[in-house]
């Protein structure tokens, strides 16, 4: 009886890992990557040395003045001598970051969001191969008038285990542009927003260091080079937000499939 439970288990295992490789395509990987940083990533505290997993960012994004859309290409490489398996790579946007889109990933339900975090997707990746890499195209909008962040997280399989993590790390500038058509921002500077017009009246509330934001993303890792290693209760948030993220899928599958 014991050996059959088993067997189901690792069917249902099987068969989860299939669906979330599904939304997966050759149309999911930018054909021409743009060159990209590591700045502010880290490996995971559990790690195995022979799989050295690592995710870039472009070093300069451009967000349009007037729509403020920006596209970026989000890139996770295999540095390591030995195959990754099934991993999963998720792309999240903080404060004025939003992520609209990863081309092919799962789009990741608010309620399955850590605190801090306002939108996520999910890329389940087969396996990579040792000293492989994947591009996805990723579409976004920037708020000009606050900072703005995102985050790669890169887990095994669809668990909780943290190989790697990059961020949150920020997009911004120090030199606002707000009458080109777009803003360059540079990643690892805090955005600084451009002053109003001469004549504009000035925020009724503006912001200032001291005051509290009202969701701050404290309980986020930060891997940069300030912050050492991973705080492990901090990381326990994104682990669980992609832990569940596979599951919310697998069940969103097996509905659909019911009511057809």
């Amino acid at each position: 009886m014991q050996h059959k439970k088993h067997r189901k288990a690792l069917a249902g295992v099987g068969l989860l890992a299939a669906l979330l490789v599904l939304p997966l395509g050759s149309a999911a990987f930018a054909d021409d990557p743009t060159p990209g940083s590591d700045q502010g990533g880290s490996p995971g505290p559990s790690a195995p040395a022979d799989v050295r997993i690592g995710t870039e960012l472009p070093k300069e994004i451009k967000v349009s003045n007037s729509s403020g859309q920006t596209t970026l290409t989000a890139r996770v490489l295999n540095k390591g001598t030995k195959d990754t398996g099934q991993i999963t790579l998720s792309v999240l946007g903080l404060d004025g970051m939003r992520i609209t889109g990863v081309q092919g990933c799962v789009p990741v339900p608010t309620e399955r969001l850590p605190k801090g975090v306002n939108t996520g997707f999910a890329c389940v990746i087969d396996n990579l191969a040792a000293g492989k890499d994947k591009s996805y195209t990723v579409t976004a909008t920037y708020d000009l008038k606050a900072t703005g962040k995102i985050c790669l997280p890169v887990t095994e399989g669809t668990g909780d285990k943290l190989l790697w993590q990059q961020g949150p790390v920020p997009f911004g500038t120090n030199q606002p542009t707000p009458n080109a058509p777009d803003t360059p921002l540079l990643l690892g500077t805090d955005n600084v927003p451009a002053a109003p017009p001469s004549g504009s009246p000035s925020p009724s509330a503006p912001a200032t260091p001291t005051t509290p934001a009202p969701t701050p993303p404290a309980q986020l890792p930060r891997t940069g080079v300030n912050d050492g290693v991973l705080p492990l209760l901090a990381a326990g948030g994104l682990l669980l937000f992609v832990g569940t993220t596979g599951v919310w899928w697998a069940n969103t599958r097996h509905q659909r499939r019911r009511t057809h």
